[in-house]
Protein backbone atom coordinates (compact mmCIF):
# COMPACT_ATOMS: atom_id res chain seq x y z
CA UNK A 1 0.00 0.00 0.00
CA UNK A 2 1.04 3.81 -0.85
CA UNK A 3 2.40 5.80 2.33
CA UNK A 4 1.27 9.16 1.29
CA UNK A 5 -1.03 10.15 -1.60
CA UNK A 6 -1.33 13.66 -3.28
CA UNK A 7 -4.48 14.96 -4.67
CA UNK A 8 -4.38 16.81 -8.09
CA UNK A 9 -7.56 18.27 -7.86
CA UNK A 10 -9.76 20.51 -5.84
CA UNK A 11 -13.56 20.73 -4.66
CA UNK A 12 -15.91 17.89 -3.35
CA UNK A 13 -14.24 15.29 -5.10
CA UNK A 14 -10.32 16.17 -3.11
CA UNK A 15 -12.06 15.70 -0.25
CA UNK A 16 -13.71 12.63 -0.84
CA UNK A 17 -10.08 11.37 -2.15
CA UNK A 18 -8.76 12.80 1.04
CA UNK A 19 -11.72 10.97 3.33
CA UNK A 20 -10.63 7.43 1.45
CA UNK A 21 -7.06 7.80 2.21
CA UNK A 22 -7.67 8.93 5.85
CA UNK A 23 -9.40 5.51 6.36
CA UNK A 24 -6.45 3.51 4.73
CA UNK A 25 -4.21 5.40 7.02
CA UNK A 26 -2.87 6.95 4.34
CA UNK A 27 -1.21 10.56 4.14
CA UNK A 28 -2.66 13.16 2.06
CA UNK A 29 -1.06 16.16 0.00
CA UNK A 30 -3.79 18.78 -1.41
CA UNK A 31 -2.46 21.12 -4.05
CA UNK A 32 -4.18 24.61 -4.47
CA UNK A 33 -3.68 27.80 -6.78
CA UNK A 34 -3.94 31.59 -5.38
CA UNK A 35 -7.80 32.05 -6.21
CA UNK A 36 -8.37 28.81 -3.86
CA UNK A 37 -6.64 30.04 -1.05
CA UNK A 38 -10.07 29.45 1.06
CA UNK A 39 -10.81 26.30 -0.27
CA UNK A 40 -12.30 23.96 1.86
CA UNK A 41 -9.96 20.73 0.45
CA UNK A 42 -6.96 22.71 1.56
CA UNK A 43 -8.10 21.79 5.41
CA UNK A 44 -8.65 18.63 4.80
CA UNK A 45 -5.11 17.01 4.01
CA UNK A 46 -2.21 16.61 5.97
CA UNK A 47 -0.20 19.19 4.07
CA UNK A 48 -1.44 21.78 1.08
CA UNK A 49 1.17 23.10 -1.57
CA UNK A 50 0.36 25.85 -3.92
CA UNK A 51 0.76 25.82 -7.56
CA UNK A 52 1.04 28.37 -10.30
CA UNK A 53 0.28 29.70 -12.11
CA UNK A 54 -3.93 30.29 -11.34
CA UNK A 55 -6.60 29.80 -10.99
CA UNK A 56 -6.74 26.72 -13.76
CA UNK A 57 -3.34 26.32 -15.04
CA UNK A 58 -2.05 25.21 -11.71
CA UNK A 59 -4.15 22.18 -11.83
CA UNK A 60 -3.17 21.22 -15.55
CA UNK A 61 0.77 21.49 -15.11
CA UNK A 62 1.43 18.03 -14.45
CA UNK A 63 4.80 18.53 -14.77
CA UNK A 64 4.80 20.76 -11.75
CA UNK A 65 2.37 18.48 -9.87
CA UNK A 66 4.39 15.65 -10.35
CA UNK A 67 7.56 17.72 -8.55
CA UNK A 68 5.58 18.84 -6.07
CA UNK A 69 4.60 14.89 -5.10
CA UNK A 70 8.39 14.00 -5.47
CA UNK A 71 9.56 17.12 -3.28
CA UNK A 72 6.68 15.96 -0.64
CA UNK A 73 7.04 12.36 -0.64
CA UNK A 74 4.11 11.48 -2.10
CA UNK A 75 4.47 8.02 -3.99
CA UNK A 76 1.30 7.92 -5.81
CA UNK A 77 -1.26 10.80 -7.32
CA UNK A 78 -5.30 10.54 -7.28
CA UNK A 79 -5.90 13.00 -10.22
CA UNK A 80 -10.26 12.87 -9.23
CA UNK A 81 -12.24 13.74 -12.22
CA UNK A 82 -11.74 16.76 -14.79
CA UNK A 83 -8.41 18.68 -15.14
CA UNK A 84 -6.11 16.23 -15.75
CA UNK A 85 -7.80 13.22 -15.12
CA UNK A 86 -8.14 11.59 -18.54
CA UNK A 87 -4.96 12.89 -19.29
CA UNK A 88 -2.86 9.71 -21.02
CA UNK A 89 0.60 12.10 -21.44
CA UNK A 90 0.26 13.00 -17.26
CA UNK A 91 -0.43 9.56 -16.54
CA UNK A 92 2.55 8.09 -18.72
CA UNK A 93 4.84 10.98 -16.72
CA UNK A 94 3.75 8.89 -13.58
CA UNK A 95 4.62 5.91 -14.85
CA UNK A 96 7.89 7.17 -15.57
CA UNK A 97 8.30 9.19 -12.63
CA UNK A 98 8.05 6.26 -10.48
CA UNK A 99 4.56 7.80 -9.50
CA UNK A 100 1.87 5.15 -9.25
CA UNK A 101 -1.09 6.62 -10.78
CA UNK A 102 -4.62 5.88 -9.34
CA UNK A 103 -6.80 5.09 -12.41
CA UNK A 104 -6.04 3.66 -15.45
CA UNK A 105 -2.75 2.89 -17.59
CA UNK A 106 -1.71 5.65 -20.29
CA UNK A 107 -2.12 3.25 -22.89
CA UNK A 108 -5.77 2.45 -21.78
CA UNK A 109 -6.60 5.99 -21.04
CA UNK A 110 -5.21 7.11 -24.87
CA UNK A 111 -7.46 4.22 -26.51
CA UNK A 112 -10.34 5.57 -24.75
CA UNK A 113 -9.99 9.03 -25.10
CA UNK A 114 -9.67 9.06 -28.45
CA UNK A 115 -13.29 8.97 -29.46
CA UNK A 116 -12.79 7.18 -32.96
CA UNK A 117 -9.92 4.81 -31.40
CA UNK A 118 -12.79 4.29 -28.71
CA UNK A 119 -15.43 2.92 -31.25
CA UNK A 120 -12.92 0.91 -33.47
CA UNK A 121 -11.65 -0.92 -29.96
CA UNK A 122 -15.40 -1.21 -29.34
CA UNK A 123 -15.97 -2.89 -32.49
CA UNK A 124 -13.07 -5.41 -32.28
CA UNK A 125 -15.31 -6.04 -28.50
CA UNK A 126 -18.58 -6.66 -30.45
CA UNK A 127 -19.96 -4.13 -28.92
CA UNK A 128 -22.41 -2.34 -29.70
CA UNK A 129 -22.23 1.28 -31.74
CA UNK A 130 -24.61 4.44 -32.96
CA UNK A 131 -23.63 4.34 -36.31
CA UNK A 132 -20.93 7.13 -36.73
CA UNK A 133 -18.21 8.50 -39.08
CA UNK A 134 -14.52 8.57 -38.99
CA UNK A 135 -12.85 11.90 -38.18
CA UNK A 136 -14.40 14.59 -40.35
CA UNK A 137 -12.45 16.99 -42.80
CA UNK A 138 -14.59 19.10 -44.72
CA UNK A 139 -18.06 20.60 -45.01
CA UNK A 140 -18.99 18.52 -48.06
CA UNK A 141 -17.60 14.86 -46.53
CA UNK A 142 -19.80 15.48 -43.02
CA UNK A 143 -22.41 15.97 -45.49
CA UNK A 144 -22.21 12.56 -47.12
CA UNK A 145 -22.17 11.11 -43.71
CA UNK A 146 -24.76 12.80 -42.47
CA UNK A 147 -26.59 11.44 -45.80
CA UNK A 148 -25.76 7.84 -45.25
CA UNK A 149 -26.12 7.66 -41.34
CA UNK A 150 -29.75 9.58 -41.69
CA UNK A 151 -30.47 13.19 -40.21
CA UNK A 152 -30.28 14.18 -37.14
CA UNK A 153 -26.70 13.18 -36.61
CA UNK A 154 -24.37 14.85 -33.69
CA UNK A 155 -21.68 16.35 -34.20
CA UNK A 156 -18.78 15.24 -31.11
CA UNK A 157 -15.19 16.01 -30.26
CA UNK A 158 -12.99 13.31 -31.17
CA UNK A 159 -10.96 14.07 -28.21
CA UNK A 160 -13.26 14.47 -25.22
CA UNK A 161 -16.46 14.49 -23.88
CA UNK A 162 -18.83 15.92 -21.27
CA UNK A 163 -20.67 17.51 -23.19
CA UNK A 164 -17.93 20.09 -25.07
CA UNK A 165 -17.39 20.24 -28.98
CA UNK A 166 -21.14 18.41 -29.06
CA UNK A 167 -23.90 20.27 -31.63
CA UNK A 168 -26.79 18.46 -32.68
CA UNK A 169 -27.55 18.87 -36.68
CA UNK A 170 -31.28 18.21 -38.04
CA UNK A 171 -30.37 19.55 -41.75
CA UNK A 172 -27.58 20.17 -43.93
CA UNK A 173 -28.18 23.94 -43.36
CA UNK A 174 -27.60 22.93 -39.22
CA UNK A 175 -24.55 20.79 -39.85
CA UNK A 176 -22.63 22.89 -41.48
CA UNK A 177 -23.16 25.87 -39.07
CA UNK A 178 -22.71 23.75 -36.25
CA UNK A 179 -19.67 22.31 -37.56
CA UNK A 180 -17.79 25.26 -37.25
CA UNK A 181 -18.66 25.65 -33.60
CA UNK A 182 -18.20 22.49 -32.57
CA UNK A 183 -14.76 22.07 -33.83
CA UNK A 184 -13.85 25.78 -31.83
CA UNK A 185 -15.46 24.29 -28.96
CA UNK A 186 -13.35 21.37 -29.50
CA UNK A 187 -10.13 23.39 -29.67
CA UNK A 188 -10.87 24.77 -26.56
CA UNK A 189 -11.60 22.56 -24.63
CA UNK A 190 -9.11 19.76 -25.84
CA UNK A 191 -6.56 21.47 -27.99
CA UNK A 192 -7.72 19.37 -30.66
CA UNK A 193 -10.85 20.66 -33.13
CA UNK A 194 -11.12 17.22 -34.78
CA UNK A 195 -14.72 15.72 -34.89
CA UNK A 196 -16.96 13.33 -36.16
CA UNK A 197 -20.61 12.26 -36.44
CA UNK A 198 -22.91 9.99 -34.84
CA UNK A 199 -26.83 8.81 -35.37
CA UNK A 200 -28.63 10.65 -33.07
CA UNK A 201 -30.94 8.37 -31.19
CA UNK A 202 -34.47 9.93 -30.83
CA UNK A 203 -35.73 9.98 -27.12
CA UNK A 204 -33.25 7.74 -25.36
CA UNK A 205 -31.98 7.42 -21.68
CA UNK A 206 -28.41 7.87 -20.94
CA UNK A 207 -27.46 4.43 -18.84
CA UNK A 208 -23.99 3.92 -17.75
CA UNK A 209 -22.58 1.06 -16.42
CA UNK A 210 -19.36 1.23 -13.54
CA UNK A 211 -16.97 -1.25 -13.57
CA UNK A 212 -13.80 -2.23 -11.38
CA UNK A 213 -10.86 -4.19 -12.78
CA UNK A 214 -8.10 -5.66 -10.82
CA UNK A 215 -4.11 -6.18 -11.94
CA UNK A 216 -4.91 -10.20 -12.37
CA UNK A 217 -7.92 -10.53 -14.84
CA UNK A 218 -10.88 -9.79 -12.69
CA UNK A 219 -13.78 -7.53 -13.42
CA UNK A 220 -17.21 -6.80 -11.88
CA UNK A 221 -19.41 -4.31 -12.62
CA UNK A 222 -21.60 -2.51 -10.02
CA UNK A 223 -25.06 -2.27 -11.60
CA UNK A 224 -26.10 1.11 -13.34
CA UNK A 225 -26.92 4.69 -13.37
CA UNK A 226 -29.16 6.97 -15.42
CA UNK A 227 -28.45 9.96 -16.24
CA UNK A 228 -30.75 11.31 -18.52
CA UNK A 229 -31.75 14.47 -16.34
CA UNK A 230 -29.11 16.80 -18.69
CA UNK A 231 -29.00 20.05 -19.67
CA UNK A 232 -26.55 20.92 -22.79
CA UNK A 233 -25.26 17.42 -22.16
CA UNK A 234 -24.58 18.15 -18.94
CA UNK A 235 -26.01 16.05 -16.06
CA UNK A 236 -28.00 17.04 -13.57
CA UNK A 237 -29.82 14.43 -12.06
CA UNK A 238 -28.97 10.53 -11.32
CA UNK A 239 -30.47 7.94 -10.17
CA UNK A 240 -28.95 4.16 -9.39
CA UNK A 241 -30.93 1.34 -10.53
CA UNK A 242 -32.61 2.42 -13.72
CA UNK A 243 -36.61 1.98 -13.38
CA UNK A 244 -36.56 0.55 -16.83
CA UNK A 245 -33.83 -1.90 -17.28
CA UNK A 246 -34.97 -5.81 -16.59
CA UNK A 247 -32.46 -8.16 -14.58
CA UNK A 248 -32.36 -9.26 -18.00
CA UNK A 249 -31.26 -6.30 -19.77
CA UNK A 250 -28.81 -5.24 -16.90
CA UNK A 251 -26.90 -8.34 -16.71
CA UNK A 252 -26.54 -8.35 -20.22
CA UNK A 253 -25.08 -4.54 -20.46
CA UNK A 254 -23.15 -5.29 -17.57
CA UNK A 255 -21.33 -8.31 -19.92
CA UNK A 256 -20.69 -5.75 -22.19
CA UNK A 257 -18.98 -3.27 -20.28
CA UNK A 258 -16.67 -6.04 -18.92
CA UNK A 259 -15.93 -7.27 -22.35
CA UNK A 260 -15.10 -3.75 -22.60
CA UNK A 261 -13.17 -3.18 -20.13
CA UNK A 262 -10.87 -6.53 -20.95
CA UNK A 263 -10.47 -5.50 -24.54
CA UNK A 264 -8.17 -2.69 -22.92
CA UNK A 265 -6.50 -4.84 -20.37
CA UNK A 266 -8.24 -2.23 -17.63
CA UNK A 267 -7.62 -2.42 -14.16
CA UNK A 268 -9.56 0.21 -11.98
CA UNK A 269 -12.79 1.86 -11.65
CA UNK A 270 -14.43 3.53 -14.57
CA UNK A 271 -17.90 3.47 -16.38
CA UNK A 272 -18.84 2.30 -19.57
CA UNK A 273 -21.85 4.99 -20.85
CA UNK A 274 -24.81 3.29 -23.53
CA UNK A 275 -27.27 5.25 -25.11
CA UNK A 276 -31.19 3.22 -24.96
CA UNK A 277 -33.54 3.56 -27.06
CA UNK A 278 -37.28 2.85 -25.90
CA UNK A 279 -37.55 -0.42 -27.22
CA UNK A 280 -34.09 -1.44 -24.29
CA UNK A 281 -31.87 -1.07 -27.43
CA UNK A 282 -28.34 -0.17 -26.32
CA UNK A 283 -25.44 1.30 -27.80
CA UNK A 284 -22.22 2.19 -26.83
CA UNK A 285 -21.20 6.33 -26.28
CA UNK A 286 -17.97 6.09 -24.15
CA UNK A 287 -16.21 4.96 -21.58
CA UNK A 288 -14.90 7.22 -18.36
CA UNK A 289 -11.34 6.20 -17.15
CA UNK A 290 -11.74 7.64 -14.06
CA UNK A 291 -13.72 8.07 -11.18
CA UNK A 292 -17.15 9.29 -11.83
CA UNK A 293 -18.95 12.80 -10.37
CA UNK A 294 -22.35 10.01 -9.33
CA UNK A 295 -20.52 7.31 -8.25
CA UNK A 296 -21.78 8.17 -5.13
CA UNK A 297 -25.41 6.76 -5.72
CA UNK A 298 -23.67 3.52 -6.49
CA UNK A 299 -21.76 3.04 -3.60
CA UNK A 300 -25.15 4.04 -1.70
CA UNK A 301 -26.83 0.68 -3.16
CA UNK A 302 -23.83 -1.66 -3.01
CA UNK A 303 -22.39 -0.39 -0.02
CA UNK A 304 -18.72 -0.80 -1.76
CA UNK A 305 -16.66 2.55 -1.13
CA UNK A 306 -15.26 3.27 -4.90
CA UNK A 307 -12.75 5.54 -4.11
CA UNK A 308 -11.09 3.45 -1.91
CA UNK A 309 -11.16 0.08 -3.70
CA UNK A 310 -9.72 2.74 -6.61
CA UNK A 311 -6.84 2.97 -4.44
CA UNK A 312 -6.19 -0.89 -3.26
CA UNK A 313 -6.46 -1.97 -6.84
CA UNK A 314 -3.74 0.80 -8.14
CA UNK A 315 -1.72 -0.36 -5.11
CA UNK A 316 -2.12 -4.30 -6.49
CA UNK A 317 -4.73 -5.33 -3.74
CA UNK A 318 -7.32 -7.91 -5.80
CA UNK A 319 -10.99 -6.80 -6.40
CA UNK A 320 -12.76 -6.24 -3.00
CA UNK A 321 -15.56 -9.17 -4.04
CA UNK A 322 -16.48 -11.69 -7.05
CA UNK A 323 -19.59 -10.73 -9.64
CA UNK A 324 -21.90 -13.26 -7.41
CA UNK A 325 -21.72 -11.09 -4.57
CA UNK A 326 -22.94 -7.75 -5.60
CA UNK A 327 -26.01 -7.40 -4.14
CA UNK A 328 -28.11 -4.04 -4.67
CA UNK A 329 -30.48 -2.53 -1.86
CA UNK A 330 -32.91 0.29 -2.36
CA UNK A 331 -32.57 3.16 -4.33
CA UNK A 332 -30.58 5.96 -4.36
CA UNK A 333 -30.71 10.03 -6.37
CA UNK A 334 -28.01 12.51 -6.33
CA UNK A 335 -28.49 15.98 -7.13
CA UNK A 336 -25.60 18.16 -7.81
CA UNK A 337 -25.95 21.35 -6.52
CA UNK A 338 -24.51 23.62 -8.88
CA UNK A 339 -23.95 28.01 -8.55
CA UNK A 340 -26.12 28.74 -11.62
CA UNK A 341 -29.50 30.16 -12.04
CA UNK A 342 -31.82 27.90 -13.58
CA UNK A 343 -34.13 30.85 -14.70
CA UNK A 344 -31.62 32.53 -16.97
CA UNK A 345 -30.20 29.37 -19.14
CA UNK A 346 -28.17 28.05 -16.11
CA UNK A 347 -25.61 31.08 -16.09
CA UNK A 348 -23.23 30.73 -13.22
CA UNK A 349 -23.75 32.44 -10.19
CA UNK A 350 -20.62 32.77 -8.04
CA UNK A 351 -20.16 35.10 -5.58
CA UNK A 352 -20.26 35.15 -1.29
CA UNK A 353 -22.19 32.11 0.58
CA UNK A 354 -24.05 34.68 3.36
CA UNK A 355 -26.08 31.59 4.49
CA UNK A 356 -25.24 28.57 4.79
CA UNK A 357 -27.48 25.31 6.31
CA UNK A 358 -26.89 21.71 5.05
CA UNK A 359 -30.06 18.89 5.22
CA UNK A 360 -29.30 15.74 7.27
CA UNK A 361 -31.37 12.98 8.71
CA UNK A 362 -31.99 9.11 7.39
CA UNK A 363 -31.33 7.82 4.15
CA UNK A 364 -29.15 11.20 3.21
CA UNK A 365 -25.91 11.75 1.98
CA UNK A 366 -24.32 15.40 1.09
CA UNK A 367 -20.38 15.47 -0.16
CA UNK A 368 -19.39 19.21 -0.64
CA UNK A 369 -16.98 22.00 -0.48
CA UNK A 370 -18.63 24.93 0.85
CA UNK A 371 -19.66 26.96 3.85
CA UNK A 372 -21.38 29.61 5.46
CA UNK A 373 -18.86 33.40 4.22
CA UNK A 374 -17.17 31.16 1.18
CA UNK A 375 -15.95 33.04 -1.96
CA UNK A 376 -17.56 31.05 -4.63
CA UNK A 377 -14.51 31.49 -7.36
CA UNK A 378 -15.84 32.15 -10.84
CA UNK A 379 -13.07 29.88 -12.46
CA UNK A 380 -14.16 26.74 -12.08
CA UNK A 381 -16.85 23.98 -12.59
CA UNK A 382 -19.95 25.69 -10.92
CA UNK A 383 -20.44 21.97 -8.88
CA UNK A 384 -20.84 22.88 -5.26
CA UNK A 385 -21.77 19.84 -3.41
CA UNK A 386 -23.91 16.68 -4.41
CA UNK A 387 -26.94 15.89 -2.14
CA UNK A 388 -28.03 12.17 -2.17
CA UNK A 389 -31.06 9.86 -0.97
CA UNK A 390 -31.64 6.62 -0.47
CA UNK A 391 -34.82 4.75 0.26
CA UNK A 392 -36.14 0.93 0.09
CA UNK A 393 -38.39 1.75 -2.71
CA UNK A 394 -37.99 4.44 -5.55
CA UNK A 395 -41.12 6.83 -3.97
CA UNK A 396 -39.32 6.73 -0.37
CA UNK A 397 -36.09 7.99 -1.86
CA UNK A 398 -37.94 10.62 -3.72
CA UNK A 399 -39.75 11.65 -0.67
CA UNK A 400 -36.56 12.05 1.20
CA UNK A 401 -34.79 14.34 -1.27
CA UNK A 402 -37.49 16.27 -1.56
CA UNK A 403 -37.59 16.40 2.02
CA UNK A 404 -33.36 16.94 1.95
CA UNK A 405 -34.03 19.78 -0.79
CA UNK A 406 -36.31 21.74 1.44
CA UNK A 407 -33.85 21.58 4.53
CA UNK A 408 -30.73 23.01 2.55
CA UNK A 409 -30.09 26.33 2.18
CA UNK A 410 -27.24 28.73 0.38
CA UNK A 411 -27.52 31.87 0.43
CA UNK A 412 -26.01 34.66 -1.79
CA UNK A 413 -25.73 33.14 -5.02
CA UNK A 414 -27.95 31.38 -7.15
CA UNK A 415 -28.26 27.65 -6.92
CA UNK A 416 -30.01 24.74 -8.33
CA UNK A 417 -32.34 23.85 -5.33
CA UNK A 418 -35.43 25.71 -6.21
CA UNK A 419 -35.38 24.19 -10.10
CA UNK A 420 -35.07 20.33 -7.73
CA UNK A 421 -37.56 21.20 -5.33
CA UNK A 422 -40.12 21.36 -8.09
CA UNK A 423 -38.40 18.68 -10.27
CA UNK A 424 -38.45 15.79 -7.64
CA UNK A 425 -42.67 16.66 -7.47
CA UNK A 426 -43.33 15.94 -11.51
CA UNK A 427 -44.72 12.85 -12.70
CA UNK A 428 -42.64 12.29 -15.68
CA UNK A 429 -39.65 12.50 -13.78
CA UNK A 430 -41.32 10.20 -10.59
CA UNK A 431 -42.05 7.60 -13.05
CA UNK A 432 -38.90 7.26 -14.34
CA UNK A 433 -39.35 7.42 -17.90
CA UNK A 434 -37.73 10.30 -18.87
CA UNK A 435 -35.69 10.85 -21.26
CA UNK A 436 -32.23 12.95 -21.99
CA UNK A 437 -34.92 15.43 -23.67
CA UNK A 438 -36.63 16.05 -20.40
CA UNK A 439 -35.36 19.20 -19.33
CA UNK A 440 -35.56 20.97 -22.62
CA UNK A 441 -39.53 19.70 -22.46
CA UNK A 442 -40.11 20.40 -18.99
CA UNK A 443 -37.87 23.49 -17.88
CA UNK A 444 -40.78 26.15 -18.64
CA UNK A 445 -42.95 24.11 -16.59
CA UNK A 446 -40.52 24.09 -13.81
CA UNK A 447 -40.88 27.70 -12.73
CA UNK A 448 -40.60 28.58 -9.32
CA UNK A 449 -40.39 32.01 -7.57
CA UNK A 450 -38.00 32.84 -4.32
CA UNK A 451 -39.46 31.51 -1.68
CA UNK A 452 -38.76 33.55 1.77
CA UNK A 453 -37.38 31.36 4.62
CA UNK A 454 -38.42 31.48 7.97
CA UNK A 455 -35.36 32.96 8.92
CA UNK A 456 -36.03 35.78 6.61
CA UNK A 457 -39.63 36.01 7.84
CA UNK A 458 -38.11 36.15 11.24
CA UNK A 459 -35.56 38.62 10.31
CA UNK A 460 -38.67 41.06 8.28
CA UNK A 461 -40.86 40.78 11.54
CA UNK A 462 -38.25 41.31 13.84
CA UNK A 463 -37.41 44.72 11.92
CA UNK A 464 -40.63 45.80 11.68
CA UNK A 465 -41.29 45.59 15.40
CA UNK A 466 -38.15 47.43 15.92
CA UNK A 467 -39.48 50.57 13.97
CA UNK A 468 -42.77 49.93 15.31
CA UNK A 469 -41.50 50.37 18.81
CA UNK A 470 -39.22 53.09 17.91
CA UNK A 471 -41.95 55.19 15.98
CA UNK A 472 -44.80 54.67 19.26
CA UNK A 473 -41.54 55.54 21.85
CA UNK A 474 -40.60 58.60 19.57
CA UNK A 475 -44.49 59.80 19.92
CA UNK A 476 -43.95 59.38 23.49
CA UNK A 477 -41.93 61.81 23.92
Amino acid sequence: MFKKVLVANRGEIAIRIIRACKELGLATVSIFTEQDANALHITKADQAILVTPGPIAGYLDYDQIIKVAKWSGADAIHPGYGFISENWRFAQACEEAGIAFIGPTSTAIRAMGNKIRARETMTVAGVPLVPGSPVIQTEDEAARWAEDIGYPVMIKAKAGGGGKGMRLAATLEELRHNLTIARAEAKKAFADEAVYLEKFITHPKHIELQVMADKYGNVIHLGERDCSIQRRHQKLIEIAPSLVLTPEKREAMGEIAKKAARQIDYHTVGTVEFLVDQDLNYYFLEMNTRIQVEHTITEIITGIDIVKEQIKLAAGERLCCAQEDVRFWGHAIQCRINAEDPRNNFFPSPGKITKYLSPGGVGIRLDGCIFGGYEIPPYFDPLLSKLCAWGNTWEEAVDRMSRALNEYIIRGVKTTIPLYKKLVKDAEFRSGRYTTEYMEKKIQELTYEDVKEPFDIYYVAAAALFFEMNYFYTEMK
